[in-house]
């Protein structure tokens, strides 16, 4: 009887489950899963809006003409640097950010606002305010600031503009706007941690270093995980940054596997060519967090 009591429990449980799952499941299938099924079914095809010209198969051929579109390939290139250098750097200030903010000292509830607070601000706002610290001449408030503490012997550079500093003046950007979303879940992290785990270390004798390296590095260990996986995956997503700042100029130099997507699309209304386009994206992007997974294997915290 009681077996019969607990599997009806458990049967309503799982009920009630999927009923409160329903609509994040339909959001997934509407606007997930249908979409990118449509986007691979058109990447195989020769469809261009506004084309009087019927629509017909034509294989792989999308494919190829992308891999050997320069666009493309310097938007692959791009997104490549751009992620190799925002994911450390980016993760290395969050945890910095997460240990300073973990003191127990006053005003710390003002500091973790004040470094939340680039996270909650429109990424068409933030791209405004940079666009105005890196103008160029007098009225940039970087090349003032650099040429303050040059005693005016720096020359005023157009960074946005200068195909050699435009995607690392996004690059810093994008940074400084999203170090505080990881910051925080760092944080949650590191609260969590018991505090037993440091007095017992303390009283055989570890410093400050060992504390470090042997409790709190192991503790955030599937919270770095998450950041990382999430991280890489937002860099790859980078758009609303270069179509307000540079359009992807000057010369390619800050153009994004997003950006030529929707700029192939509805620029020059080549929809199955934009199609093939998201599809190399999801893949690199399923690639790379299932590479990521198997290198760093999710294992539980030490406890």
């Amino acid at each position: 009887m009681i077996f019969i009591v607990q599997d009806l429990q458990r049967k309503q449980d799982t009920t009630i489950a999927w009923f409160f799952s329903l609509p994040a499941l339909l959001g997934l299938l509407f606007f997930v899963f249908i979409p990118f099924i449509l986007a691979v079914a058109l990447s195989f095809t020769n469809l261009r809006l506004g084309s009087p010209l019927p629509v017909e198969i034509a294989g792989l051929s999308q494919y190829k003409r992308i891999f050997t579109d320069s666009a493309f390939l310097h938007a692959m290139k791009n997104n490549t640097v751009f992620a190799l250098i925002v994911v450390p750097v980016q993760t290395s200030l969050a945890l910095l950010l997460a240990l300073f903010l973990n003191q127990p000292l006053r005003g710390m509830t003002i500091f973790r606002t004040l470094f939340f607070m680039p996270v909650i601000f429109p990424l068409s706002l933030v791209a405004v305010i940079w666009i105005l610290i890196f103008a160029p001449g007098q009225q940039g408030m970087l090349n003032s600031l650099l040429e303050l503490l040059s005693f005016g012997s720096w020359q005023a550079r157009d960074f946005l503009h200068d195909s050699s500093l435009a995607l690392p003046a996004i690059t810093i950007t994008s940074i400084w706007q999203g170090v505080g979303f990881q910051m925080v879940i760092l944080l949650a992290a590191l609260q969590s941690i018991p505090v037993e785990l440091y007095e017992a270390a303390r009283v055989d004798g570890a410093g400050r270093k060992q504390l470090f390296f042997h409790i709190t590095l192991p503790q955030l260990r599937n919270a770095l995980i998450l950041v990382i996986l999430v991280t890489t995956i937002l860099t790859f997503r980078l758009f609303d940054q270069v179509q307000i700042m540079t359009q992807g100029g000057p010369n390619y130099a800050t153009t994004t596997l997003m950006f030529e997507a929707v700029n192939t699309a509805f620029g020059s209304q080549q929809i199955a060519r934009a199609s093939a386009m998201t599809v190399v994206f999801f893949v690199i992007v399923l690639l790379l967090t299932l590479l990521q997974r198997y290198l760093v294997k999710h294992e539980g915290p030490i406890t």
